[in-house]
């Protein structure tokens, strides 16, 4: 400790001293760190961070607990670095953990060190990016660590849909520690080195007699395309904190503002002549919608949620004319673009995302329906598809639809139609807007005539034929004023554009109330 006659330049050259021997560590834990092919927690925040942008707050932290020897060990920042710095010139809050403390365990000083982090952040009205790398409750330090635990989940509830809140997976993150990332918008997992469970293989072994490796039970790609705990994974830290980096940059820093708009060269009535040929007329065969939505935004670029979990829905953020927005749209190449069980969830959280953060919506629609089966009956399509119908019904950001081909039956009004709200509905002539396809309709209105006639396949051939001109033909929903106008696909980019800007400045209310009751 410094000597009390020491010199203010002596106290200096000690404060900085002491500041160098908390950045750099243990060497031996920053070598069993390096060796397992993961970065220390300095060395993330700088990935994650614009350079020498990051403040530290409580470096010099350490806990109070005594008992099982800890009071013979107290490093500082107790296994946790927090503070804030800027992305992208914009302020945002952060917490590590540090693995080679305690294993990034959580004491109550360390608890306290993120609580306090969390409420600068809502305070300032700032993101919040976890940098998680931990083995859970520290158990030296008991129950006190298990109520650490319970203020970072009040606090992360308290934010939800005020400041938008990022977990990274870069390393274990178990039982109750699990539900803090699972209760922000977005979590990112790196494969191999980050893990998510809430039990450990161990002790699913020891109570299903299942043998199963922490990768195979809790990795990124399980989470990625079988859970959907995981909205993004990636091969390497150095790409997932670059890719947070730039879903930082499209969204705005609180519930109050607007996303950050970028101006770029593509312009605002580009003709996007490509999805002339992109989009085949007939409705049964497949097309990639990712190609439809690259020609549609600003220079083809978008970032995809959730790309391999319910892969029949897509939901993407992207600009349009510099403006962010989210894209909800089926994706024929996949179950030919039903809607499901998990399809609905994802949606319709993405939807509610969106809505509680000022980013307009975008809804391309291809869906030939729910998807029909004993499993998904008997697994809850009924409510989790309700799930999507609330989240859209409950929007008030600017809304607006484009039916591309098929929209039949329940999931056509799910898809944001106009009759649950959306501001501006569109539609190309190629569309077919009905309760279902016209084989199966006209199997149902015509079925006595059909089993009546000598012939019933030219019958049912010519009565489809009849059905179709009659009630599917492209214009019979603009007739009605379903949609609002039929347009040349062509010219999608420059509408929306358009509509879009129009709708900027709208404003909605909604009932006074506590909150919805939405469907579980």
């Amino acid at each position: 400790m410094p000597q009390s006659n020491a010199t203010m330049h002596d106290r200096v050259s000690e404060l900085h001293r002491l500041r160098e021997e908390v950045r750099e560590g243990d060497a031996r834990a920053t070598g069993a760190q390096h060796a397992k092919g993961k970065r220390t927690v300095r060395e993330r925040l700088d990935l994650l961070f614009d350079e020498g942008s990051f403040t530290e707050v409580e470096p010099l932290r350490r806990h109070r607990a005594t008992g099982f020897g800890l009071e013979q060990r107290k490093p500082y920042t107790d296994g946790v670095v927090t503070g804030w710095g800027t992305v992208h010139g914009r302020t945002v809050f952060a917490f590590a953990h540090d693995f080679r403390i305690f294993g990034g365990a959580l004491g109550e000083a360390h608890a306290q060190k993120i609580h306090k982090i969390m409420d600068m952040a809502l305070a300032a009205g700032a993101p919040l990016v976890s940098l998680n790398d931990g083995a859970g409750a520290r158990i030296q330090e008991g129950v006190s660590a298990l109520a650490g635990y319970g203020g970072i989940f009040e606090r992360n509830t308290r934010a939800s849909g005020v400041i938008p809140q990022i977990s990274v997976m870069l390393g274990p993150c178990a039982g109750g520690a699990a539900y803090s990332p699972a209760l922000t918008d977005f979590v990112f997992m790196v494969r191999e080195t980050s893990q998510m469970f809430i039990t450990g293989p161990d002790v699913v072994q020891a109570v299903t007699g299942e043998k199963v490796s922490q990768n195979g039970l809790g990795g990124a790609d399980v989470h990625a395309e079988t859970s959907g705990v995981c909205h993004f994974a990636y091969d390497d830290e150095e790409t997932c904190l670059e890719e947070v980096r730039y879903l930082l940059s499209l969204l705005p820093q609180n519930n109050r503002e607007a996303a950050p708009a970028v101006r770029g060269d593509d312009p605002a009535d580009r003709r996007c002549e490509a999805l002339l040929d992109l989009v085949p007329v007939d409705g049964n065969r497949p097309y990639d919608m990712r190609d439809v939505i690259e020609e549609i935004v600003d220079d083809g670029e978008h970032m995809e949620v959730h790309q391999r979990w319910a892969p029949s829905v897509l939901c993407t953020l992207a600009r349009l004319d510099g403006q962010v927005v989210g894209i909800v749209a089926n994706q024929p190449q996949s179950l030919a673009g039903v809607l499901d069980i998990h399809s609905s969830e994802k949606a319709a959280r993405f939807v509610q995302f969106c809505d509680a953060f000022n980013i307009p919506l975008v809804t391309l629609v291809d869906v030939p329906g729910f998807l029909p089966g004993v499993d998904q009956e008997h697994g809850g399509i009924i409510r989790h598809g309700a799930k999507l119908l609330y989240a859209y019904c409950n929007a008030t950001v600017p809304r607006i639809s484009v039916v591309l081909r098929k929209a039949y039956g329940g999931a056509y009004i799910v898809m944001d139609s106009r009759s649950i709200g959306t501001d501006l509905a569109f539609a190309w002539p190629t569309n077919e807007i009905a309760v279902m396809g016209a084989e199966g309709a006209a199997n149902v209105v015509f079925r006595r005539q059909i089993a009546a006639s000598d012939d019933p396949d030219t019958t049912r051939s010519q009565l489809v034929k009849e059905y179709t001109a009659e009630l599917m033909h492209p214009y019979y929903a603009a007739e009605r004023g379903l949609v609002d106008d039929v347009i040349d696909p062509a010219e999608t980019r420059g509408i929306l554009i358009r509509s879009l800007a129009m709708l900027r400045d709208k404003h909605a209310d909604l009932p006074v109330r506590k909150h919805g009751n939405q469907p579980a």
